[in-house]
């Protein structure tokens, strides 16, 4: 058995311990093999190494599935090698077979928390509370650390709309990578960052209601009103006003007010009652 603290073997009498109770504390891959599978041992070595290279931030298990077929069964163990990913104190991934050393880092990459993790979370509670400066340097930090963490790029456009440089965060947003292109963070920055900018440009909110009152149909007029309303957190009140635009003046900004409209489900997570309800009023209207 390997003397590293990151490789165990494991077996039915220490199985609930180590990995189930374990996961709780970091992630257990645990790895099921056998003697007989020649894949089992080509595979073996790269796990070791990565649990070396990972320092501490997943536990490697190792287990026999001819000495220990019960479990085996429970887990519903069918093709060698498999590798499953316990958290918690349950199974949440799993690949089976020798994998190349680039794909089982991009599977442990998936789910295991990194080290810079904790400072990037810091940062961005910084950045909620206006704390820009300090919020700066720690993203230096994260950066120095760990320059590979896709969380700095999200952090980054963040810091740049939080200290008032729309532009660059908005040139940042042009420029995200591919594989961060769904995050919903971004989604939701871009968002706030498209509603400021229709703020910016827009009368006074009390002279919109003015307008409005006296000429219902002033589409540009509700269109920045909503942008009002979704900018100072009155969600509910901003998508009523671009429901109405989507439904008087449809063709208004190449379609402006659906646009907008997806775009405050991202700000709000795309999930809830509001945007349930909401969601379903825009589809109504469309079709």
């Amino acid at each position: 058995m390997s003397s590293s603290p990151d490789i165990v073997t494991v077996t039915a009498e220490n199985f609930y311990q180590v990995v189930l109770e374990g996961s709780h504390e970091r992630p257990v891959l645990v790895d099921f093999w056998a003697d007989w599978c020649a894949p089992c041992r080509q595979l073996m070595p790269i796990l070791a190494k990565l649990a070396e290279a990972y320092r501490g931030r997943f536990l490697l298990a190792k287990l026999d599935t001819e000495a220990e077929q019960a479990v085996a069964a429970q887990f519903g163990i069918r093709s060698l090698p498999t590798v499953m990913l316990f958290r918690d104190g349950q199974p949440i991934d799993q690949f089976m077979g020798a994998l190349p050393e680039s794909q089982i880092r991009a599977f442990l990459d998936q789910h295991l928390p990194r080290t810079s993790d904790g400072i990037l979370d810091e940062a961005q509670a910084l950045i909620a509370h206006g704390n820009t400066k300090r919020a700066a340097k720690l993203i230096g930090k994260a950066r120095a650390d760990d320059p590979d963490n896709q969380r700095l790029f999200v952090l980054e456009v963040q810091l740049k709309a939080a200290s008032g440089d729309v532009e660059g965060a908005e040139a940042m947003l042009e420029k995200t990578p591919l594989e961060l292109a769904n995050d919903p963070e971004l989604a939701a920055l871009r968002g706030q960052l498209r509603f400021a900018a229709i703020v910016t440009d827009a009368p006074a909110r009390h002279q919109l209601e003015k307008t409005l009152a006296a000429d219902p149909n002033a589409s540009e007029a509700r269109y920045q009103l909503a942008a009002h309303l979704i900018s100072g957190g009155d969600f509910e009140a901003g998508l009523e006003q671009l429901l109405t635009l989507l439904k008087k003046d449809r063709a208004f900004g190449d379609d402006a007010a659906r646009k907008a409209m997806v775009m405050v489900f991202d700000l709000l997570g795309g999930q809830g009652d509001l945007v349930s309800r909401y969601r379903g009023k825009m589809l109504s209207s469309l079709y």
